[in-house]
């Protein structure tokens, strides 16, 4: 070790005569090492590299006093859920417009302008974008208009699969096909509702959140509602045409709300709290029947589509990975209307589960790691006034997220009740994360985790489907350790049928042949278990078919119909109800039957 000693009076560092100077041992030793790499890198004829460290290209921001001449762009959802989204940005004061189904042809642009190696997710969505950027500048407008003008808003993560690369890949695609410079703002799963620019063009506070996520939930709801009426029409595409008129209104109306303002309620209580606060915009939200008035329209519109639930159809449930089992287009296969055109009830999958399943896994995070928090000593053993603080803090941060499961739970039941309450509820994650820690550890993260095997078990459990359909991109890591742990899930429920399918931009012919196999097996499932349920009525189809339709209200779409041990199809579960009410009446039975008596709702 180097020492140095003064004699002055004072040394150079104001040291004070005859003290010993000792330099750091690690700033020797790397100085050493340094030396050494500079003598090797001569002898080998080598020039060092200067490392130059990756960092985030500073983008323009979006100003507020862009707000008037800039349209958001947004996608990646049905229809449905981004009509309703529009409304509820444009009720707050935003130009925005969705950008259109992404098909093959985004896809193939996608990989022209990206990275190799990415998932299918990824080419559609970011072909889909410089695509509708390529049809701007078609019509005219220059390439400098289309970036001051327009922005993209989507949703970011920080991983641990390819998602999290979403950002990065959006701006290489821009740069390599001409627009570099063109904004993208980011929703990080993680980060709060307020940006920290105070003048952003995006303002993401409590009025924002709401407005989406009320937007979502109805989508959600109206979604599966149409879902289970549109197999079982009298009028075909009768149903579609009605889901237009019903989507365009709810558009109006979530349009015209304005966020709640306590100073246009009460002068007197708006000088004692200004404008409300968060407090009174949350209150104001869980008391509103702004919405659910305008939902009960929807029902009654829905409601006037007239059906025929004696047709046998099974229920195929969907799962997988978030974007192939929403989307409704090329990024997975058209599957939603394949199974329809199959013969098929699809059960959809609703954005909610994500949001209570992100819930979830947060408090599991929070309670995982109590005591443990990064910086915080553990205090010792015999203070607990300390080790008391850190529970009642614990307690406070799980209460905090539990309160906010029951409100959205609350808020979509209120959604689903305005409907007519045929969608079915939200499941518990907590069930959900015990049928499948088993199987998948539920602290896996990535994807939707354990999601995937634990909705395979609950809806073939709850006999809410006759065969589930998972869909994930191709290569998609998270749901590849699914369907490695699906193998184990089928061979203990032998009479289940499982279907993953992988998507991509090519192999549509081979998806849909291999799900028409499934199908079959499915559909013959339902024949039986349908023909079975009529001869448990004691009467025959023909007159339970000429019973209803004597009676309007059972021709109706929005009707709520019994559960019943082991009976799963929609067709299957009406003839059972409509051969009770029939006995009920005095109607004369063909044959003696064995009554079964209906389970409460399973979902």
């Amino acid at each position: 070790m180097s020492t140095q000693t003064s004699t002055g009076t004072q040394n150079g560092a104001g040291m004070p005569p005859g003290l010993v100077h000792i330099k750091p041992l690690e700033s020797t030793i790397q100085e050493r090492l340094e030396a050494e790499r500079r003598r090797l890198f001569s002898e080998a004829g080598i020039e060092a590299a200067v490392a130059s460290h990756f960092a985030k290209p500073v983008e323009r921001p979006f100003t507020r006093a862009e707000r008037d001449t800039t349209t958001i762009l947004f996608g990646g959802l049905t229809w449905k859920h981004e009509r309703l989204v529009q409304g509820a940005l444009e009720g707050l004061g935003y130009h925005c417009a969705p950008v259109p189904t992404a098909d093959v042809r985004a896809f193939q642009t996608g990989k022209e302008y990206g990275n190799n190696g990415q998932c299918n997710p990824t080419y559609f969505t970011v072909g889909n974008l410089v695509q509708f950027l390529q049809g701007l500048e078609a019509k005219g407008m220059t390439r400098q208009e289309i970036i001051d003008k327009y922005v993209f808003f989507t949703a970011g993560a920080c991983g641990p699969c390819r998602f999290g690369m979403y950002e990065a890949e959006y701006r290489l695609a821009l740069r390599n096909s001409g627009f570099d410079g063109f904004r993208v703002l980011l929703f990080q799963q993680g980060g709060g509702l307020n940006q920290a620019d105070v003048d952003a063009g995006l303002e993401m506070d409590l009025d924002f959140f709401l407005g989406i996520l009320n937007a979502l939930n109805m989508g959600d709801v109206i979604n599966e509602v149409v879902y289970q009426i549109r197999p079982y029409e009298v009028n075909k595409g009768e149903t579609n045409r009605v889901l237009e008129e019903c989507m365009e209104y709810m558009r109006g109306v979530i349009r015209r709300h304005r966020p709640f303002d306590l100073r246009e309620k009460s002068r007197t209580l708006s000088r004692l709290f200004g404008n409300g606060g968060q407090v009174g915009k949350f209150l104001n939200q869980l008391t509103t029947d702004e919405y659910t008035a305008a939902l009960r329209h929807v029902r009654d519109r829905l409601n006037a589509i007239p059906v025929d639930r004696t047709r046998t159809k099974p229920i195929v449930k969907i799962t997988g990975e978030f974007w192939a089992q929403t989307t409704e287009g090329d990024g997975n296969f058209n599957m939603f209307a394949f199974l329809e055109r199959e013969g098929a009830e699809v059960l959809v999958e609703p954005i909610g589960t994500w949001i209570m399943y992100m819930i979830h896994q947060f408090k599991q995070k929070i309670a995982d790691r109590a005591g443990v928090e990064e910086g915080q000593t553990p205090p010792p053993s015999w203070r607990l006034d300390q080790r008391a603080k850190i529970a009642l803090a614990l307690r406070k941060r799980l209460a905090r997220m539990t309160v906010a499961e029951k409100i959205f739970e609350r808020e979509y039941n209120r959604i689903r009740e305005a409907l007519g309450g045929t969608a079915h509820g939200l499941v518990n994650q907590y069930e959900l994360q015990r049928l499948g820690h088993p199987y998948y550890n539920s602290r896996s993260g990535g994807g939707e985790g354990h999601l995937e095997v634990a909705k395979n078990i609950y809806y073939h459990n709850k006999d809410l489907a006759h065969m589930v359909l998972s869909l994930k991109p191709f290569g998609c890591m998270p749901s590849t350790q699914s369907d490695g742990a699906q193998s184990a899930v089928i061979s203990h429920f032998k009479d289940m049928i499982y279907l993953p399918i992988e998507t991509s931009g090519e192999g549509e012919i081979n998806a849909h042949s291999r799900v028409q196999m499934a199908l079959g097996e499915a559909k013959s499932k339902a024949k039986g278990e349908f023909q079975t349920a009529v001869e448990s009525t004691g009467y025959d189809l023909d007159q339970i078919r000429t019973y209803v339709k004597e009676h309007a209200e059972l021709q109706r779409p929005i009707l709520h119909l019994p559960h019943y041990r082991g009976v799963i199809g929609t067709a299957a579960r009406f003839v059972k109800h409509a051969g009770e009410l029939m006995r009920k009446e005095g109607v004369p039975a063909t044959r003696s039957v064995q009554i079964q008596t209906p389970l409460m709702a399973a979902h």
